[in-house]
């Protein structure tokens, strides 16, 4: 239940949202429209491409699907709980996204498809994290599960039941957060290329330290209660 998430998720949602935006778009404008945080259209693509696409096409859609996965599986691997408990290695997971994310500059800078494999295993990363911290409330790599969850929501208020209005601030700040992401994304790519892509690793840094710091500070204090 999202009553029982802390008052920062809203925060931290939004600047997550806000990456996996950015990167979506830099893939979109410069990969002949390959999705890089979501994988419905990969895998729609996957299926028509059998038909008529070449091997090597196939095995490039097939790529960036598994990789996905694998960024999934990493978070899997680093986050034990199901539950959000501070100190559960989630800045550790987000250090781990913005390493993939500058492994993916690097790539592109060279010419290489596998940069489009290293961003998107930094968004299973992010998906996943974002998935299991919050009981699949947040989801902040792809809107459609968004805006089911916003239907969802004015319907049961239609049908008489309690309208979660924190819920509602939630999922308009995760919309806002991807659309903006795609806003900034595409102009900074348009100025500054791949490179545009330190932003969002550094964001993800900048969330990793200030998770971190807070976690620390919240246990001292507890602590000192005890």
């Amino acid at each position: 239940m999202i009553s029982s998430l802390p008052k920062w998720i809203e925060s931290g949602a939004f600047v997550l949202a806000f990456v996996a935006g950015f990167i979506n778009a830099v893939g979109l404008i410069s990969l002949d429209g390959q999705a890089l945080s979501h994988l419905s259209g990969s895998v729609t693509l996957l299926g028509a491409s059998f038909l008529d696409a070449s091997l090597q096409d196939n095995l490039k859609l097939a790529g960036v699907i598994l990789s996905f996965l694998l960024g999934a599986i990493l978070s899997g691997i680093l986050l034990h709980s199901h539950t959000l408990k501070l100190g559960h290695h989630y800045g550790f997971a987000l250090v781990v996204e913005a390493v993939l994310i500058l492994v993916a500059i690097y790539l592109f800078s060279i010419g290489s498809y596998y940069g489009c494999y290293a961003a998107s295993t930094a968004c299973g990363v992010q998906n996943a994290l974002a998935t299991k911290y919050s009981g699949a409330i947040v989801r902040t790599t792809h809107m459609t599960g968004i805006f089911t969850d916003l239907g969802i929501l004015f319907g049961s208020a239609l049908r008489g039941e309690p309208f979660d209005k924190r819920k509602l601030v939630l999922f308009l700040l995760i919309i806002a957060g991807f659309i903006f992401g795609g806003s900034v994304g595409t102009y900074l790519f348009q100025v500054y290329g791949f490179n545009a892509l330190y932003i969002p690793a550094g964001m993800c840094l900048i969330l990793a330290f200030v998770y971190t710091l807070y976690s620390k500070r919240h246990h001292l204090i507890t602590a000192e209660r005890i």
